[in-house]
């Protein structure tokens, strides 16, 4: 794969471009702490205030998405204590919700993500998140903790995406964003909202993102459109309508030896052995997908309601690799509905419940070939697999007296594959790959302590089959001896926020003793395959602070400072861990770093400049079961600036630059696991420049 690069003159003529002035929006660089910090989630089916959420949840908010470079959210969620998230070279993914990065090669995994109503997980367990483009997204709320009572399978937590178009804002907005950096980067933006009148408004939002990659063989491209649609067609029932399509083609440079990595970071993993280089075999990843949803909603009465959505998927997924060329024709469709009653009505006793099922099948088709340099060779492996995964929930919640939060759930779980092997000059093999149903129960409090104090107190239970790709790996082999992974989770924290809301605190502790953890491994082929590891001991202590030292009302020289402090602690353990002869117990859990502490600062200076600055400090990584290999630890600083001004009366004009890894760290973002031949690194790009303009009406 091989895109030609585009000058950043190209791209500041094509931002001055005067055709670029057809778009305008009212851009307002005066930063409120509610913005980044919103007073209120949708956890659990209905809007809560943060006080009264027995979980630990976080709103990465609109604003905090765009604080730095818009082709992607990875700032955005690291700022949130307990989560990981890496990109291995652009394009490639990985998130960690308290651990789950163990399992994730590429992708998400052990992780339940939504968009909206929709299910984003498919039926297997598996989510492409580097599908999604930033424009789409309008805010995520996360839930951290396992929440299988309610979400179906996870051990790490809950991911709710809520796509532009479908917020509660239903604002107009019609603007453009074009922008280039180094390494050939360009991106693209284009949103159109509108509200037709009172009862129906939608949204049309589209990208396009290219870059050359710092290293060897890591060139992006990608093409992304979505449209939103909200019908209220009378006073009591609701449409909400969202597709999108994304076509992801990105080259996968491999993972690199220490050795490499001092030497040429820049390089792609060189031949070595019987392998040819990831140039040579032009090794990449190519996912075109597309997904519909519809859900609909009706309040019979003040009191009782019915959500439904129905859903579907397409995946055709392409994998030139090292060893092989991998593709997927992946199908799911899938439905999630439930009943909701609740009283509001009265001081001393509010309490509602919901009863529902969500349930997903996913169709399969898996071949290998033979990699003649980029090309499709000799039939290899030709695999069919279904996964019918459902389960059943229920949950009642009371608040007593304006003080105690008492909250109860829990879901019964079915999952299963079927497979059917057809290989060359073979009988054709099937079979069945079966995990017996398992309850999974939440319980949880949230008490006031004092009008500004609430604390909080949990205990669920997190279970995660073993996804497709888990199943059927890069090794070609069925490993039908893989079983789920799952354990219990005890959580505790307190919540502090300042009658204005100009100081917010909250800090939660909590452990989660899991059974059969599913490790990532690599034959000695290069081929990677997946085992459980007995038992994994995660402790952890997550703190947050956010405070608005100044906020516009105030009338000085800085319009506004709002400052937030992150950090995520993290004793992550194999308790009991044998691989053949090796005994890995008490060592540190593979690719988990201890610490990790994030800061962010957003200015507001006169002349609607506004300057937000980034900081994320991670320890030292173990690379490999054994804690042999680690990575550095590193200190990673982001700016940007932007400036807004009005043109006409309606329009304004917004221009921002910005620097990534302002200190020129040399650092890997995302490294191999297990890695074959100690080919861990993955090293990220270093000092790096972006900037462009935003414009609308």
């Amino acid at each position: 794969m091989h895109f030609p690069t585009r000058k950043l003159i190209f791209t500041v003529l094509s931002i001055c471009s005067p055709t670029v002035l057809l778009f305008a929006q009212q851009i307002n660089p005066d930063t409120s702490l509610a913005e980044i910090a919103p007073i209120e989630i949708k956890a659990h089916f209905n809007a809560q205030a943060m006080l009264d959420l027995t979980s630990s949840a976080r709103v990465v908010s609109h604003k905090l998405l765009n604080a730095q470079n818009s082709t992607s959210i990875l700032s955005g969620m690291n700022s949130t204590p307990g989560i990981r998230m890496e990109e291995r070279s652009p394009g490639s993914y990985r998130l960690a919700m308290r651990g789950s990065m163990i399992r994730s090669p590429f992708g998400v995994r052990n992780t339940k993500i939504y968009l909206d109503e929709i299910p984003f997980t498919d039926a297997s367990g598996n989510t492409y998140l580097n599908l999604l483009d930033p424009v789409g997204i309008e805010h995520i709320q996360v839930l951290k903790g396992p929440d299988g009572s309610l979400y179906g399978p996870n051990t790490g937590g809950v991911v709710r995406i809520i796509p532009f178009g479908l917020d509660l804002q239903k604002r107009e907005e019609k603007s453009l964003l074009l922008s280039g950096g180094s390494y050939g980067q360009f991106h693209e933006q284009l949103t159109f909202a509108h509200q037709v009148n009172k009862n129906y408004h939608f949204s049309i939002n589209q990208a396009y993102l290219r870059s050359d990659g710092y290293r060897q063989q890591s060139a992006l491209d990608k093409k992304f459109i979505q449209t939103a649609h909200q019908w209220n067609y009378n006073e009591r029932g609701q449409l909400k309508i969202l597709a999108l399509y994304s076509d992801l083609g990105y080259e996968t440079p491999g993972g690199l030896t220490e050795q490499q990595y001092h030497d040429n970071p820049a390089q792609a993993r060189p031949a070595g052995g019987p392998f040819p280089s990831a140039a040579d075999q032009k090794a990449a990843i190519y996912n075109k997908t597309g997904l519909a949803g519809i859900t609909h909603t009706y309040r019979f009465s003040d009191h009782l309601s019915h959500v439904l959505t129905v859903f579907g998927t397409h995946t055709d997924f392409k994998n030139p690799f090292v060893t092989n060329y991998e593709t997927r024709i992946e199908k799911n469709l899938g439905l999630r509905t439930y009943m909701a009653y609740q009283n509001q009505g009265q001081e001393e006793i509010q309490w509602e419940m919901q009863l529902g099922a969500e349930g997903q099948k996913g169709w399969y088709a898996i071949k290998n070939y033979d990699n003649n340099f980029g090309s499709k060779g000799e039939l290899q492996y030709n695999d069919q697999l279904e996964n019918l995964q459902h389960f059943y929930f229920y949950r009642a919640k009371a608040k007593l007296m304006q003080k105690l939060i008492v909250e109860g759930s829990i879901g019964l779980n079915f999952n299963n594959i079927d497979f059917k092997r057809n290989n060359p000059d073979e009988d054709a093999i099937n079979g069945h790959k079966g995990f017996d149903p398992s309850w999974m129960p939440r319980l949880g409090l949230a008490y006031s302590l004092l009008p500004e104090l609430a604390a909080r107190a949990s205990i669920s239970k997190g279970y995660s089959t073993p996804t497709i790709s888990e199943v059927r790996s890069s090794d070609n082999q069925i490993n039908q001896a893989l079983n789920p992974e799952d354990g219990t989770n005890y959580e505790v924290g307190l919540r502090y926020e300042s009658k204005q809301r100009r100081f917010i605190a909250d800090i939660g502790a909590y452990r989660f003793n899991m059974k059969n953890g599913i490790i990532r491994q690599l034959n000695d082929a290069g081929a990677e395959f997946f085992s459980n590891a007995g038992a994994i001991t995660q402790k952890g202590l997550e703190a947050s602070i956010i405070s608005q030292i100044i906020s516009p009302e105030q009338d000085l020289f800085l319009r506004s400072l709002i400052l937030s402090s992150n950090l995520t602690y993290q004793h992550y353990r194999f308790k009991s861990y044998k691989s053949g002869n090796q005994d890995f117990s008490g060592n540190k859990l593979t690719s988990i770093p201890d610490w990790i502490w994030v800061n962010t600062l957003s200015i507001g200076l006169p002349k609607q400049l506004e300057l937000n600055l980034y900081h994320n400090f991670t320890s030292s990584i173990p690379l490999n079961d054994g804690n042999t290999f680690y990575a550095d630890k590193y200190h990673l600083l982001q700016a940007k600036l932007a400036w807004t001004t009005k043109i006409w009366k309606k329009h304004s004009i917004q221009f921002f630059t910005g620097v990534d890894n302002l200190l020129n760290e040399k650092y890997s973002l995302g490294n191999d696991i297990n890695a074959m031949g100690n080919r861990f690194f993955n090293a990220a790009a270093p000092r790096n420049y972006y900037g462009g303009v935003k414009v609308g009406m």
